[in-house]
């Protein structure tokens, strides 16, 4: 019987990796933590950031004493009450609660420019989510700057891992931005092993546009949004990897589609799932007298792939009208729900 998605909740990550090579204590000064002020400060001590920063405390009394703590990439609803039943009263999130970068701040184009009735309906969510927070007594901690920009097991850091690559692989970086050595191969080949590696984050296939038999040595990553092929072309990867809150098909996808520069586009979620559960690994070697549990998301995924034909070996595309994308369907056969 296979365990549906949304009610996997593991205390560790999904894979197994030692702490040191990963640097999971670098920058963690000890020191105790009882309550969620605490917290964010530990937090955002693990690496400097710009200011205004999105890290911080989104909602709730920052003097709460936890009592535990989860994590996880987004704060749906169905997530926080998942968390309330395991008796956490904590969440350290990477993306907003409240449908807006700036959450509750009012600085987002949503609250200022959308229409009616549009408008109403997301305040009114805004406000239904916000009273069943407090009524909760939770507090929800963003920590999404930090973990973007944190070396050795931060955010890109996390996804190259993810797909099997090592750290000592890169070999151009910048803020934000890798590139990994890799054995040479055909881009159709490396595209289709990432596609093989994201199957445990829970996405069925990956996006390929291209030249599908170029040889490609290295691959270039971002970090979540901060993923545009164009910031990062000065590094020179074979192949990029972009994902689908970034890129326009008519702009970063067609442009790879014309050149043949291999392009494969993924998930958001699935980008930065594994940043999480290895911040959640980070803090709870480093402050082991809090429980932490990590609620697995990944790529939300709500389709029965296994109505999906699989792909013959030599079909490398859906020659669907309209769509010039590659889509390795053949991987779902019901193992990623």
């Amino acid at each position: 019987m296979h365990m549906k998605r949304r009610d996997f909740i593991i205390n560790t990550s999904l894979i197994s990796l030692g702490s040191l090579s990963l640097g999971l204590h670098a920058n963690s000064p000890q020191r105790d933590i009882h309550t969620a002020a605490d917290m964010q400060d530990y937090l955002r001590g693990l690496h400097e950031v710009g200011e205004p920063s999105v890290d911080r405390i989104v909602i709730g009394n920052p003097l709460t004493k936890i009592s535990k703590v989860g994590t996880c990439w987004q704060p749906y609803f169905s997530t926080l009450r998942k968390a309330k039943e395991q008796e956490i009263n904590l969440m350290i999130v990477h993306e907003p609660t409240f449908y807006a970068h700036w959450d509750l701040d009012g600085k987002d184009e949503m609250f200022v420019s959308t229409p009616s009735p549009a408008k109403e309906k997301y305040v009114e969510a805004v406000e239904n989510k916000k009273r069943w927070i407090e009524e909760n007594e939770m507090v929800i901690i963003r920590s999404h700057d930090v973990p973007d920009i944190l070396k050795g097991f931060g955010i890109p850091f996390a996804l190259g891992l993810a797909l099997g690559y090592e750290n000592k692989d890169i070999v151009r970086s910048k803020d934000y931005y890798n590139v990994y050595q890799v054995a040479p191969d055909s881009a159709w080949n490396v595209a289709q092993n990432i596609a093989n590696k994201l199957m445990v984050l829970n996405q069925p296939g990956v996006a390929f546009y291209g030249d599908q038999d170029r040889m490609v040595s290295t691959v270039g990553l971002g970090t979540g949004c901060i993923c545009d092929p164009t910031q990062y072309q000065e590094l020179n990867p074979d192949l990029v990897i972009a994902i689908d809150d970034t890129v326009r098909t008519w702009t970063q996808t067609s442009y790879a589609e014309d050149t043949g520069d291999p392009l494969v586009v993924i998930n958001h979620g699935t980008a930065e799932e594994m940043g999480m559960r290895l911040l959640n690994q980070h803090l709870s070697q480093n402050i082991p007298d809090i429980e932490f549990i990590h609620l697995n998301q990944g790529m939300h995924l709500s389709l029965d792939s296994r109505n999906l034909r699989k792909a013959d070996k030599h079909d490398k595309t859906f020659s669907t009208p309209g769509i010039s994308i590659h889509f390795f369907a053949y991987m779902v056969a019901g193992k990623c729900r």
